[in-house]
């Protein structure tokens, strides 16, 4: 038996994902303790997983990034506070490794200090990444706005400058950063995207084509796709009362004033026919106005059981509700707000499976335009479902993380001179990685 210790960043958006990972791995045998939000200790320990609570500091240093007004801020108020929480990682990790001895450390993407720490024990170690990977590629557009794929040097050069802008408005934080991982022992990275080539193994938590095809990939990025755990509970008797077509309005469990999205839908849409459910999540449900019989509004509702029950869900673009419905065959209306959405937003829109407004060009017009037009993309929806099924999912992660179990050295030289390779076989194609 192995002990492996997953350590998440303080959001569920980051836990939910990989607890199917957590309970596979625990059916083969291992002891697996999740370090995580104190408030999930009943879920984690209901499914049979150990857990540990990440530092109170931790906790308290919420993300702002959704105050800021344009993408570039919002990457920059999100990197800040990763470096401000880093240092407790790294405490919470020596003082776990120090009680529990894991044979096995799989960190968090966001958790820049875990991940520093993993990295300086010389042995392999896994990442996971819940969100589009932000990482330069002559396929894809540059991370943060949500450009469309480029098509031609016009959308190159586009990027190009765009991952400039972004290298230098980052570039103080990633020096700091670099200097906590020099005070560990371990190599700088010097750009962000260097980071995803450092862990052994980095789980990403999609798949193609959700996530734009590349020409190149590094080896150790494996897509497996979304990770669909929830806290079991059963929809709500009323819901099957409800006429169809069933719109499902969802917005953020964290915390970024996205309640006009709420607001819009039900504006743009109480003269269709059909119903509407509206979770509000980190919002009070009594600011908004019931217009009719055929709405519900309520904080929380179990997804995982309501959405396979509906017909559209209208989403601020977190990565666990648009990649649920997705893998449900539900198709979506992106309406981006903050941090990785615009990105999950044009993901949806390019593989054909949803719609997507701009948070700056919301109208009830306009919304009941796209939301009516992304009811007709089922199809679409069911395909990506299918690609979703067949990336493997939990079970394929068991299979690369036993693998990674029976290593005994990490190969960080060659890890480094993988950064290289990539950035020189992307470089060939007109796209500079750091």
């Amino acid at each position: 038996m192995n002990t492996i210790l997953i350590y998440t960043s303080p959001a569920r958006g980051h836990l939910y994902p990989m607890m199917d990972i957590a309970i596979a791995l625990r059916a083969e045998g291992h002891r697996v303790v999740i370090q995580t939000l104190s408030s999930e200790r009943n879920w984690i320990e209901g499914e049979g997983l150990e857990f540990r609570p990440i530092s109170v500091e931790i906790e308290s240093l919420a993300l702002e990034d959704y105050k800021a007004t344009n993408p570039l801020s919002q990457i920059k108020s999100a990197f800040a506070r990763w470096l401000e929480r880093a240092p407790h990682e790294v405490d919470d990790l020596r003082d776990s490794c120090a009680n529990i001895a894991p044979d096995l450390l799989i960190v968090d993407v966001n958790s820049w200090g875990a991940s520093a720490f993993a990295e300086a024990q010389r042995r392999p170690w896994a990442m996971f990444m819940p969100y589009c990977m932000p990482m330069p590629s002559p396929d894809t557009p540059a991370f943060g706005p949500g450009f469309p794929p480029p098509r031609s040097w016009m959308g190159r050069l586009r990027d190009h400058v765009f991952w400039a802008v972004l290298r230098v408005a980052i570039g103080g934080i990633v020096k700091q950063w670099d200097t906590l991982r020099v005070g560990l022992g371990v190599t700088p990275l010097r750009s962000i995207e260097n980071l995803f080539h450092r862990p052994d193994l980095l789980l990403y938590r999609t798949a193609e084509p959700f996530e734009y095809p590349r020409s190149v990939w590094p080896s150790n990025i494996q897509a497996i796709g979304p990770g669909l755990w929830a806290p079991p509970s059963d929809p709500p008797d009323w819901l099957d009362e409800l006429p169809h077509p069933r719109v499902l309005v969802s917005i953020s469990t964290e915390f970024q004033e996205d309640g006009a999205i709420v607001e819009t839908a039900l504006r743009s849409l109480q003269d269709e026919p059909g119903s509407i459910i509206v979770t509000t999540s980190a919002l009070d449900p009594e600011r908004f106005e019931v217009p009719h019989d055929r709405v519900r509004i309520t904080r929380f509702l179990p997804h995982a059981s309501v959405i396979p029950k509906v017909d559209l869900v209208i989403t601020h673009g977190g990565m666990g509700t648009t990649q649920r419905s997705l893998a449900a065959g539900v198709p979506v209306c992106v309406i981006p707000w903050g941090r990785d959405q615009n990105e999950t937003a044009r993901r949806a829109e390019i593989c054909g499976a949803g719609t997507m407004i701009p948070k700056s060009k919301l109208s009830a017009e306009r919304l009941r335009s796209v939301a009516l037009e992304a009811l007709t993309r089922k199809a679409e929806a069911a395909k990506i479902a299918d690609a979703f099924l067949k990336a493997g999912g939990a079970s394929r992660a068991v299979e690369l993380i036993e693998a990674l179990l029976e290593k005994t050295d990490s190969p960080r030289l060659a890890q480094v001179a993988t950064e290289a390779n990539y950035g020189a076989r992307i470089g060939k194609l007109g796209v500079k990685s750091a």
